[in-house]
């Protein structure tokens, strides 16, 4: 405690009531699906429907489409709604939360790293949050005795950005 840390202002032009105040330890990222599983998740409702339509009345082939395509809507949604958020002297991911107390070292994974890491190094007690379609992730080590789980290993688009989040959550607390 007693350790300085870094903050930055940011406020909007004309709303001088909308400002958000950050530290050098925030990080946030929601880790959204790329565009690509979207277009060929419609494509496929697209072949499911014209497959209905000629065997099928015009409305049933309709209404089979609409909830294919929201069921696609809110599976890729849930699947690509992941935050990773360092703020608030926590590291939370999806549902998961750990204080910086009990958070080891942060070490950004390159891609290779990271296949390794999650494959052939793995340890089975790790928490994993990992995404098929991001390459790069951070492992950040767990300093609890009570926790069963060595590390845990999380996918990002910003594994630099992220673990310097945590290194400075971490130089804060102390």
């Amino acid at each position: 405690r007693g350790g300085r840390q870094a903050v930055a202002r940011t406020c909007w032009a004309g709303w001088e009531n909308r400002c958000v105040t950050t530290s050098a330890a925030d990080h946030h990222e929601r880790l959204h699906v790329p565009l690509r599983w979207w277009v060929q998740g419609v494509m496929l409702v697209a072949t499911l429907w014209l497959a209905l339509v000629v065997a099928v009345p015009g409305l049933v082939a309709w209404s089979v489409t609409a909830v294919c395509l929201l069921l696609l809507a809110s599976l890729l949604t849930s699947y690509g709604g992941v935050e990773v958020r360092v703020a608030d002297g926590e590291l939370r991911v999806g549902r998961a939360r750990i204080g910086a107390a009990h958070l080891g070292s942060a070490v950004p994974l390159d891609a290779e790293q990271t296949r390794r890491t999650a494959g052939r190094d793995a340890d089975a007690r790790a928490f994993l949050v990992l995404r098929p379609y991001l390459d790069r992730a951070v492992r950040v080590g767990i300093d609890d005795p009570r926790d069963p789980a060595p590390y845990w290993l999380i996918s990002t688009r910003h594994p630099e950005r992220l673990a310097a989040a945590i290194g400075a959550l971490d130089r804060a607390r102390s």
